[in-house]
C-alpha cells in the first residue's frame, strides 16, 4: 500500500559515500543496488499491510497508526549503521514470521549479480538462494551469503591469533576476517621475496629530503615513432603532463627537445612555472609530435599499435615522501630494471570481445588480455595468483593444529573441515587479486587532483589509456595488497552470516529445482552493461587461483 520512500531513498543514496565494510568494496560488479532498497523491498514483501487484517484494524484510524509503526521499523532497519543491529533486525524478523504464519519462504533471486538482494533476504533471516550464468557472478555471491555462515562463530586459526588473542568470543565471520587479513599479510611478504626486486626504492635528490623513497607509480607515455621523414622521433601519446595541480606541491614533466639528435627526455618540475601544453590535440587518437608540431592521424597510430609499434616512455616516478607525494625524474636504474623484465612462462592471453561501445582498446592493438599489462605487472599477478593456491594449504595446515576436524570434504561439495576453511580463505584472498588486478594495469591512469592512481575500471569499460601509471603493490598508498586485504577483510565482518545460503551456476530459465519460494529480483537491462565481456577481465585471474577449488565454474 505505502512505503517510507523519503527514508529508504536518503539511505540509498547515502551508500555510495560508505566504503569500509560496504559489499560494493568486496569485489567490483556493475550497477549494484543499494542495500537499503533491497532490505525495505523484501520486508514490505512478507509484511501484511494493517488494511489486510480489518479484524485487528477495523478503521482507517486504526490502519493508518499501525502502518506508521511498521514504517518506523522501515526507517530504521534502512540505515547503515544497523546493518547488524539485533535489535533492530530481531523487530523486522518478528513481524515477518507475523505475516508468513511463522514460516516465512525460502527467497531466490535467479539474477543476483552482485549479490544484494539474497544478502539482504539472509540479514532478515530468510533462507537465501542465488543463481547467474555469470561465473564471477556466482564467485561474489558465494562469498557474501554461503561461506560466511559456514563458518560462522569459528576462531582465526591463524598462529597469531591462536598465540595473542584474549577475545573471547567470535561473532559471525569475525574469526574469518581475521584469517583473511593475516594470511593476506602472509600472502604480501612471501611475494616480497619472490619480486620485490622488481620494484626498487628510488634515490631521492639533496634538494627534496635526500635518501630513498619508496614508490607509489611510475608514469608512462604510450609512443609511435613521428611519421614526419625529417623528424622520425619517438612522440609522446601523452594526454597530460601535468602530476600535480594541488597549489602547494605543483609538479609536471617537462619535455627537454634534443633538435639535432631527434630524441626528447623528460623532467619532474615544481614550482609555478608555465604548465607545458599536451600533445592531444583530438578526440580518440589525435595527436601532435612535440619535437616537430606535425599533427598525425587517429588512423597513422592505430595502424601503428596493430602493428605492435607502439612502445611506451617513463615521464616520472611518484615516491612516498614525509610530507606528501615527490615526483621525480626518470631514472637510469629503474628504466634498467623495466627492460629486463620478461613475461612469466604462463599468463592470460584470450582475446578481449569485440565490443567497440565498451571496450575501445581493441581498435588500438591491446586486443589479448596480456597486452592490457606490463611485463612486471604480469609477473605480479601471476605470482600473487599461484601464492592463493599456496596460502590454501598452509591455512589448512594451521587449521588442523588448531583443533580443526579435517573432514577432506572440499569446499564446492559442502565441506565445512580444515581443507573447506583453507579453500574460504583463498578464495578472498583471490578477491584481493582481482582487485589488483583493477589497480594495475596498463589502463589506469594518474589523477592530478587527488595525486593517485585511477582504477582500470573507472567506467563501465575498458577504455584506451595514451599515459598510464604503473602503482607498486608493495607501497602504502592506492592500489597497495594492505589496502585490498583491509576492504575485503572488513566486508567479511559486516556479513550476516546468518541462515545458510545456496549459489548456483544456472540460466533463469532453467528450474532451479526450488518450490513455495519467494523470488525477488532485479533483472538484466538488456544490454545496458557488457557483463559478460567485462568480467572476462577479473575471470581470467580468478580461475587461475580458483580453478582447483571450483572446478565446475
Amino acid at each position: 500500500v505505502a512505503l517510507p520512500l523519503d527514508a529508504i531513498n536518503r539511505e540509498s543514496a547515502r551508500e555510495k559515500s560508505i566504503r569500509h565494510g560496504h559489499p560494493s568494496t568486496l569485489h567490483l560488479w556493475w550497477a549494484r543496488r543499494p542495500l537499503a532498497a533491497a532490505r525495505a523491498v523484501i520486508f514490505a514483501s512478507l509484511v501484511d499491510d494493517p488494511s489486510a487484517h480489518p479484524e485487528q484494524f477495523p478503521t482507517e484510524e486504526a490502519q493508518a497508526a499501525e502502518r506508521e509503526r511498521l514504517f518506523g521499523i522501515i526507517e530504521e532497519l534502512v540505515k547503515w549503521e544497523n546493518s547488524n543491529n539485533q535489535e533492530i533486525l530481531n523487530l523486522a524478523k518478528a513481524e515477518i514470521l507475523k505475516s508468513t504464519g511463522g514460516n516465512p519462504p525460502a527467497l531466490l533471486d535467479p539474477f543476483a549479480g552482485g549479490g544484494t538482494i539474497p544478502l539482504e533476504a539472509q540479514r532478515l533471516g530468510l533462507e537465501a538462494h542465488a543463481s547467474d550464468l555469470n561465473p564471477v557472478a556466482v564467485m561474489i555471491n558465494k562469498a557474501m551469503i554461503e561461506i560466511p555462515p559456514r563458518f560462522a562463530g569459528l576462531p582465526p586459526v591463524n598462529p597469531d591469533s591462536r598465540a595473542n588473542s584474549t577475545r573471547e568470543g567470535w561473532y559471525g565471520a569475525q574469526g574469518l576476517a581475521e584469517d583473511v587479513r593475516y594470511y593476506g599479510e602472509w600472502m604480501k611478504q612471501e611475494a616480497f621475496k619472490r619480486i620485490g626486486h622488481l620494484y626498487p626504492k628510488v634515490k631521492v635528490p639533496k634538494e627534496l629530503g635526500g635518501g630513498e623513497a619508496t614508490v607509489i607509480a611510475w608514469i608512462w607515455a604510450r609512443t609511435v615513432k613521428c611519421p614526419n621523414p625529417a623528424c622520425g622521433c619517438e612522440m609522446p601519446l601523452a594526454s597530460s603532463f601535468i602530476l600535480s595541480n594541488r597549489e602547494v606541491n605543483k609538479a609536471w614533466v617537462e619535455p627537454e627537445l634534443d633538435y639535432v639528435n631527434k630524441t626528447i627526455s623528460y623532467r619532474v618540475k615544481y614550482g609555478k612555472g608555465m604548465l607545458p601544453g599536451s600533445p592531444k590535440i583530438g578526440r580518440g587518437a589525435k595527436f601532435k609530435c612535440i619535437l616537430c608540431e606535425q599533427s598525425v592521424t587517429d588512423k597513422y597510430i592505430k595502424q601503428e599499435a596493430i602493428n605492435q609499434r607502439m612502445g611506451a616512455v617513463l615521464l616520472a616516478i611518484v615516491a612516498e615522501g614525509a610530507n606528501g607525494r615527490l615526483y621525480l625524474s626518470p631514472d637510469d636504474v629503474h628504466i634498467s630494471v623495466l627492460q629486463k623484465i620478461k613475461k612469466p612462462d604462463e599468463y592470460p592471453n584470450a582475446s578481449l570481445a569485440y565490443d567497440p561501445r565498451a571496450i575501445w582498446c581493441v581498435g588500438y592493438g591491446l586486443d589479448t588480455f596480456d597486452k592490457l599489462f606490463t611485463n612486471r605487472q604480469l609477473v605480479a599477478l601471476n605470482t600473487f595468483g599461484d601464492l592463493v593456491k599456496e596460502v590454501q594449504e598452509k591455512v589448512k595446515a594451521d587449521a588442523m593444529a588448531a583443533g580443526v576436524e579435517d573432514d577432506q570434504i572440499p569446499i564446492n561439495l559442502g565441506g565445512k573441515g580444515a581443507t573447506a576453511y583453507g579453500q574460504a580463505v583463498g578464495v578472498y584472498l583471490s578477491f584481493v587479486v582481482s582487485k589488483l588486478a583493477d589497480y594495475h594495469s596498463t589502463i589506469v591512469s594518474w589523477n592530478p587532483p587527488r595525486e593517485g592512481i585511477r582504477n582500470t575500471f573507472a567506467r563501465q569499460a575498458i577504455p584506451m589509456v595514451w599515459d598510464y601509471a604503473e602503482g607498486n603493490p608493495f607501497s602504502n598508498s592506492s592500489g597497495c595488497l594492505d589496502n585490498m586485504v583491509d576492504w575485503i577483510s572488513k566486508c567479511i565482518e559486516y556479513f550476516p552470516a546468518l541462515e545458510q545460503g545456496s549459489v548456483v551456476q544456472l540460466d533463469a530459465r532453467q528450474d532451479a529445482g526450488l518450490r513455495n519460494i519467494v523470488i525477488s529480483t532485479d533483472p538484466p537491462y538488456y544490454d545496458n552493461i557488457g557483463y559478460a565481456d567485462l568480467s572476462d577481465y577479473f575471470y581470467i585471474w580468478m580461475r587461475q587461483s580458483l580453478k582447483d577449488t571450483y572446478p565446475e565454474l
